[in-house]
């Protein structure tokens, strides 16, 4: 293993020093417990979002804390959920009287200490849980996971809460883009967490991995490697089966890389995607491609497709300002 680091224990918190010196301009880190918080929150009554997970995905979360998107996010260790505490003391920090939107991916130890959270939150509160990757099926007891439809939740329903949205009208917002949000990673290998020391699984060099996580963890299936077309393809095909896109629906194309696929690969995956679904007559009004909901240092990526209706493709598209993503200011 090569890893620029001092310590495996000391990894998180030096990592999230440098991030908040770098970004000082609009983000504060806050510890302990930790967690990054917007530096110029808006006017007093707007409705808080807050989300969080192990760290390893960057920029997702700590990445998305700004006007337009997060009041404040909460990183736990690398995999490894936030802690109730954090949760709560990012809540009462933020919240200037409108009540906090949880957006909360659907991992069994992020919702049960976010769960925690809510409860010991003496304010108005409520979840959205994303769970749009459908390499797991629905029947599964846990549900879906949450995966790269994560940010297009936290960027829809973030414009909304800073035009004076109220909790309620929020989290039904919430719901209703992940309802339109699917997803599908492939990974051409494994990553390595650093306590770890090695690559969680490994694949042969003419193999790769379908259907997987964000954690490193195996797919559903391991497959013969073969063409960004027809990889691209096996990916859309569920996506479709889940979404059944139709004609003249417009829709967000986001391909993004798991931490370690150059941009000229995720561009060919795009513009494979993009014919897919043009082919369909479906309009890809919207792009994102590159590395924002990351597994260390993965090969590999996935393709999310969000179906847009007019209020989605307006609040995509109002300003933003954070570490990863800025617009229109």
């Amino acid at each position: 293993m090569k890893k620029f680091l001092n310590a495996t224990d000391t990894l998180l918190t030096e990592s999230l020093g440098g991030f908040a010196l770098a970004h000082a301009d609009i983000i504060g880190l806050s510890a302990p417990p930790y967690f990054i918080r917007r530096k110029h929150p808006k006017q007093a009554g707007k409705v808080a979002l807050i989300s969080g997970g192990g760290s390893g995905h960057e920029p997702l979360h700590t990445g998305l804390v700004g006007l337009g998107m997060l009041d404040a996010a909460c990183p736990g260790q690398i995999f490894t959920s936030p802690t109730p505490d954090q949760m709560l003391a990012a809540a009462q920090a933020v919240d200037t009287g409108g009540g906090v939107l949880f957006i909360v991916k659907n991992y069994a130890g992020d919702v049960m200490n976010f769960e925690i959270a809510a409860e010991l939150l003496d304010s108005p509160n409520a979840t959205v849980l994303v769970n749009d990757d459908v390499a797991i099926p629905k029947s599964q007891s846990t549900g879906r996971r949450g995966v790269a439809g994560t940010l297009i939740v936290e960027k829809i329903v973030g414009a909304a809460a800073e035009q004076g949205a109220d909790l309620a009208a929020c989290k039904a917002l919430g719901e209703r883009v992940n309802q339109n949000t699917a997803s599908m990673g492939v990974a051409l290998s494994s990553c390595t967490v650093p306590a770890l020391g090695h690559p969680t699984f490994t694949l042969g060099e003419q193999e790769m991995e379908m259907g997987v996580g964000i954690h490193g963890e195996h797919g559903r299936a391991t497959l013969p490697l073969t063409t960004a077309s027809a990889i691209t393809a096996q990916l859309a095909a569920h996506i479709d089966e889940d979404l059944k896109p139709q004609a003249n629906a417009q829709a967000l194309l986001h391909i993004n890389g798991f931490g370690a696929t150059p941009l000229m690969e995720l561009y060919l995956i795009y513009a494979l995607a993009a014919e897919h679904w043009q082919q369909q007559g479906v309009n890809i009004v919207r792009s994102l491609v590159g590395n924002y909901t990351t597994s260390l240092d993965m090969a590999g990526c996935s393709i999310t497709l969000t179906l847009l209706d007019d209020e989605m493709l307006r609040l995509w598209d109002a300003p933003v300002h954070t570490a990863q993503l800025r617009w229109g200011c």
